[in-house]
């Protein structure tokens, strides 16, 4: 009996001190990243993502990260390399985690990257990927205001670029600012962006 005492104490040690490492890097990480250090943010995620072998949560950062530098892009040498790199860690990511809309939401994210620098080009391979990743994202979490907005944006853009009315979509867009508000995170590290954004379109949404 005290030996089984004494094992399960060292396992509840080893877990505690392995969540207590995990949170002290994810709390730098975003530290750095706040401080406008993104490389070094993202070094510190690859590193958290090493020791983490079944986190989805570093392996998302990492991929945010390099989706958000290659909207201004013009260099598609560049921009392919961060791409090619964020879609390596989402990959990783949804091989631990399937069917997790967060990821779906950033999958998105990505092609409309690609979509955003060349819409001729990738624009008839993307955009009915975006579209239906936004909408199973929405089926999964229903409440989830990353989704919605997402959804709701993506939808408006389109039919701004086709010359079509926007003002339908700015219902959902204004729906999906309050469900910001009452959304309950699993954790601290959990996805928690978008809502700045959301606010800003309903604002000029007609």
């Amino acid at each position: 009996m005290k030996q089984f005492i004494t094992l399960s104490f060292a396992l509840f040690l080893a877990i505690t001190n392995a969540q207590s490492n995990f949170e002290k890097g994810m709390k730098k990480a975003f530290e750095l990243w706040e401080a406008d250090k993104t490389e070094e943010a993202e070094n510190l995620f690859e590193r958290i993502a090493n020791a983490e072998k079944d986190n989805w949560l570093p392996h998302y950062y990492i991929t945010q990260i390099n989706s958000l530098k290659s909207w201004n892009v013009k260099d598609e040498t560049i921009l392919k390399a961060q791409l090619d790199k964020a879609q390596k860690h989402l990959d990783l990511a949804m091989s631990f985690s399937e069917n997790n809309p967060e990821l779906l939401v950033m999958q998105a994210q990505v092609y409309t990257n690609w979509v955003a620098f060349d819409g001729r080009t990738y624009g008839m391979k993307y955009a009915a990927k975006v579209s239906e990743l936004y909408q199973k994202a929405k089926q999964l979490d229903p409440n989830n205001p990353r989704a919605a907005f997402g959804a709701a944006d993506w939808e408006m853009n389109s039919a701004k670029y086709f010359g079509k009315d926007t003002a339908p979509y700015c219902e959902a867009i204004s729906n999906s600012v309050k469900l910001f508000d009452s959304y309950k995170l699993e954790s601290k590290y959990h996805p928690n962006w978008g809502k700045e954004r959301a606010i800003k379109v309903s604002e000029v949404c007609k």
